[in-house]
């Protein structure tokens, strides 16, 4: 039953992300020819931005459509990464966005052009309604997903960016002061930077498998030890991240003499678990006897096999016959 909820929970997510990019991309193009038409920078500036929305949830819905396929023999850990190279990818994009605005917008600095402020407010306040409506969709249920999370984040600075849109058309109505449009035009452009360099750097961290927030070598170390009085040491930590929501992890640990094999495995399995948010682990186990070593590999899906020690009584038997 619980499976069939979290399958439930992610078609009605699924479902939400996919109404929300087309709210988002289509109102994007009328936006974009609506900048076009009254010859404002600050109303392409939000279509900008909302391209980085529109990107964000189709990343959020692809996600989840190849989160389905089931890994295979090429790609053992499935196709979750797709979604962080699609990330970074989109990242450099916003940037070159980005430097074409900050061009343009200080060229019309220089050069105010002439702006309809009537279209440019009516094509602003279309725009917020719309993400207020997208906003909508994607708050109501389930909005603890990271996926989900990070939508609705999106949608919220693109708010910003429709009310700044709004104010610098009804600025223009009643002073005819139009470099107030390069000038938001830049504000929201901060937005949109703010949002690749995180993107970029979250993406790039992935990518080149860094330590996952909170979860450093010396955290879990000090953590097992602390938690676990049935082992002795830990050490040759490495751990990783798939994607934004798949952490790994491998390790040694040298339990107490005396402890079982499975009875560590399963304390160190259900700590990695619990406090790191560690779905998948590795641990080799480090006996005192000499060249001697209890491999265990934690599978969520599967039983575990364990590997018993060799005794040395059976290296003399070998040596007699």
């Amino acid at each position: 039953m619980p499976h069939s909820h979290e399958s439930m929970l992610n078609n009605q997510n699924e479902q939400k992300v996919f109404v929300s990019f087309l709210l988002i991309f289509s109102f994007m193009i009328v936006e974009i020819a609506g900048g076009i038409i009254s010859g404002s920078l600050a109303l392409i500036a939000d279509a900008g931005h909302m391209f980085t929305d529109a990107a964000a949830l189709a990343l959020a819905y692809i996600a989840f459509r190849i989160g389905r396929r089931k890994p295979d023999t090429r790609r053992t850990y499935g196709y979750s990464r797709f979604e962080v190279i699609a990330g970074f990818i989109n990242s450099v994009t916003l940037f070159i966005i980005v430097g074409w605005i900050f061009f343009e917008a200080w060229e019309r600095i220089q050069e105010p052009p002439q702006i309809l402020s009537g279209p440019m407010l009516i094509v602003a306040i279309a725009g917020l309604l719309v993400n207020i409506l997208a906003l909508w969709i994607l708050s109501r249920g389930d909005n603890e997903h990271v996926n989900i999370r990070g939508a609705i984040a999106h949608v919220l600075g693109d708010l910003l960016g429709s009310i700044g849109a709004i104010m610098a058309a009804i600025i223009i109505y009643y002073t005819n002061w139009t470099p107030v449009d390069p000038i938001l035009s830049i504000i929201v452009s901060l937005l949109i930077l703010r949002t690749a360099w995180k993107l970029l750097r979250q993406s790039l961290h992935i990518l080149l498998e860094g330590v996952p927030e909170g979860a450093s070598p010396e955290e879990i170390e000090n953590h097992l030890m602390k938690t676990i009085p049935e082992i002795e040491s830990v050490s040759h930590i490495h751990t990783w991240q798939i994607s934004s929501g798949r952490r790994m992890a491998t390790l040694h640990v040298r339990p107490v003499e005396s402890e079982p094999a499975r009875k560590i495995e399963q304390l160190v399995e259900r700590e990695l678990r619990s406090h790191f948010n560690i779905d998948h682990a590795t641990v080799a186990l480090d006996w005192r006897q000499e060249s001697v070593m209890c491999s265990l590999i934690a599978d969520d899906s599967k039983d575990h096999e364990i590997f018993q020690p060799r005794h040395n009584h059976e290296k003399s038997d070998k040596t007699t016959k």
